[in-house]
């Protein structure tokens, strides 16, 4: 298995995503931003405090017929609160996010190239977007934070950073969301899970 080198602390860790963007250094706590595998200091990792959470780093959850291994935490604050975004792979290394808001799990994939939406902010609630031949409703439009980051990533996370995004769900429990910069724009698409229906296998 291939590692990092901190270069605040010189401790190796484990490169776990095939993909890897953006990890925290398991000894230190310094965010690492890696680039064609240069590591750079890009940061601490923020504060996570202690929250009630369905599952944690390296738990591998099960949702419908998909499991995944949790490895990375990041939390986002949105005025009203804050969510946790959980970065996980499967076992052929595909990527998955799970997003637990208030209870409230989704797991999603990101969309790339000819199949994002082609719908442009600004967005308002109650408006629609046509994806995938279903409509889905704009249900919440939001400037979010990223306040702490845990494990890894493979997307280019920075506590500090504020991205503005957008949920849109059709009938069938599918969400769409998007997250945007003033230069990019990700978009993600997944469906909802009754929290009681997941399957959580715990790191020992």
């Amino acid at each position: 298995m291939d590692c990092l080198n901190c270069p605040n602390c010189g401790s190796e860790n484990p490169k776990l995503l095939q993909q890897l963007k953006v990890a925290t250094c398991l000894s230190c706590g310094t965010t690492l931003m890696i680039n064609d595998e240069h590591v750079q200091l890009a940061g601490d990792q923020g504060i996570m405090h202690d929250a009630p959470m369905l599952f944690g780093l390296g738990d591998t959850v099960t949702l419908g017929r998909t499991s995944v291994r949790i490895l990375g935490h990041a939390r986002y604050s949105y005025g009203r609160g804050f969510w946790d975004e959980f970065c996980g792979a499967d076992d052929a290394g595909a990527t998955y996010w799970i997003s637990v808001d208030e209870g409230d799990v989704v797991m999603q994939t990101r969309l790339h190239g000819q199949d994002v939406p082609k719908s442009p902010p600004p967005f308002r609630p109650g408006e629609t977007l046509d994806f995938d031949a279903a409509t889905f409703t704009v249900t919440e439009v939001e400037t979010a934070e990223c306040i702490a980051l845990r494990g890894q990533f493979d997307e280019a996370l920075q506590v500090g950073e504020r991205h503005d995004f957008v949920n849109a769900s059709a009938g069938d429990e599918a969400l769409l969301s998007g997250e945007f910069w003033a230069d990019s724009a990700l978009w993600f698409y997944g469906r909802w899970y009754d929290p009681f229906d997941i399957k959580v296998e715990r790191n020992a």
